[in-house]
């Protein structure tokens, strides 16, 4: 067996081939963007034939090991689906941290006092899945946003939920419409799946009508989209919007609707819904922004075939989510202390992004975050404003971790930025700006 020397890629099959490149992923031989040599150049120190190594390529594409750039080959995912080896980045000391996306600790329960308090029964196997008292607070909420609750589960957080979803109704190769930008974590699990994503473009009001129904045309096969707080935009639909939207998905009654209402309670704005009346639909309500992402749990509705898919999977896997965990949920819900609590997270998220968007406009720069707890900061350069801002003192996240095709940008979170530092974060950021504004046109 021929070994690639440079990249220590191995192998005489393309099942080999992709077995090597995978491995060295894992092991952190090839670290996330790493780009992969060119077929013919590989095939050419391997021995081997340039149509084996495409179609190992292939196979690392389709389960979202590495991906396909344009004009610059293939190079390894964002973020591969690989417990992988990569030594982890944390922010420096004394750094400002704006760059994570988690919401601010202060404006969340206590959840030790929630866990102490609990006394549930002791369950076994074969007993219903979801708490009753749960399902009844589930069904009130989600009739009460609007959204159908005739079918409802209990999954392990939306991400868990919007998997679930497109395996129950897509299969590898199926196209799949995503925001542009997204969350990268929706991203890079639809390219784990062996799903194609199709790029639609988004203003603050959400997925642009005409480029859905271009992704339509082309065939997508599903379409992932956030009602309110996109990540990392902040867009969030308006009645308008979700009419428009719903209209041309009426159209398309096969394609599988996926909307995920990550931010929730804490959003500030109500949600505008899309399924109502699909054939094939899901709505995924998290409760990780607004009562602790360690609960890890979200509430699924959806139409009847994909809940009982959803629930059969569930079934013979984990079986359920922690009832202890739903205990928890439910005396949160129940408390009286909560509503008001999810209130004040509203307003102060609102409160502390608009801060950072009034300084930002003051001094002449863009900025996106109608909702949400982060600010979308479009720049020449990210990965120059990245660096600039991490010698200034702030970490943010480079746009690249988010974008399809849009053009690039950082996302600056703001959950636990206070109104008083929004004025030194806003400088800092303009300074940046200018700083790779010069170095472009260098």
């Amino acid at each position: 067996m021929v070994e690639a020397a440079q990249y220590q890629i191995t192998g005489g099959s393309a099942s080999e081939i992709a077995g090597s490149v995978e491995a060295l992923v894992a092991a952190g031989g090839l670290a996330p963007g790493a780009r992969l040599p060119a077929v013919r150049r590989l095939a050419g120190e391997l021995g081997v034939s340039p149509a084996t190594v495409a179609a190992a390529f292939r196979e690392l594409a389709r389960r979202g090991i590495v991906v396909g750039q344009e004009r610059r080959g293939v190079a390894v995912s964002a973020r591969p689906p690989l417990a992988a080896r990569h030594p982890s980045r944390p922010v420096p000391p004394g750094v400002r941290d704006l760059a994570t996306g988690n919401p601010d600790p202060a404006l969340l329960p206590d959840l030790v006092a929630v866990l102490r308090s609990l006394d549930p029964p002791g369950y076994l196997y074969g007993e219903e899945p979801v708490v009753p008292a749960l399902v009844a607070a589930i069904r009130a909420e989600l009739e009460r946003l609007g959204v159908p609750a005739e079918n409802v589960c209990v999954v392990s957080g939306a991400l868990d939920g919007v998997e679930r979803a497109l395996e129950a109704r897509l299969r590898p190769g199926d196209r799949v419409a995503l925001e542009d930008p997204c969350y990268g974590s929706t991203l890079d699990l639809v390219r784990a799946l062996g799903l194609v994503p199709v790029a639609v473009p988004l203003d603050d009001a959400g997925m642009i009508p005409g480029a859905l129904a271009r992704a339509l045309e082309a065939g997508c096969r599903a379409l992932v989209l956030t009602p309110r707080g996109q990540n990392p935009t902040g867009a969030a639909l308006d009645a308008g919007r979700a009419e428009e939207l719903r209209g041309l998905l009426a159209a398309a009654p096969d394609v599988l609707v996926v909307e995920d209402d990550h931010l929730g309670a804490v959003a500030g704005v109500p949600p505008y819904t899309t399924v109502g009346g699909r054939e094939r639909w899901v709505f995924v309500r998290s409760v990780a922004k607004s009562l602790g992402p360690d609960l890890r749990l979200a509430f699924l509705a959806g139409d009847a075939i994909t809940v009982a898919r959803v629930e059969g999977r569930l079934g013979l896997g984990p079986g359920w989510v922690s009832r202890l965990l739903q205990h928890a949920v439910l005396s949160l819900l129940a408390d009286p202390a909560t509503a008001p609590l999810l209130e004040r997270a509203a307003t102060t998220y609102r409160e502390r992004r608009e801060a950072l968007i009034g300084e930002l406009a003051a001094r002449g720069l863009e900025t996106r975050g109608r909702t949400g707890l982060n600010v979308w900061v479009p720049v020449p350069d990210e990965e120059a404003a990245a660096a600039a801002l991490l010698e200034a003192g702030y970490a943010v996240a480079p746009g690249s971790r988010y974008r399809l095709e849009s053009p690039p940008a950082v996302r600056v979170t703001t959950a636990a930025l206070d109104p008083g530092e929004a004025g030194e974060v806003a400088a800092a950021l303009a300074g940046a700006f200018a700083g790779t504004r010069r170095t472009r046109a260098a």
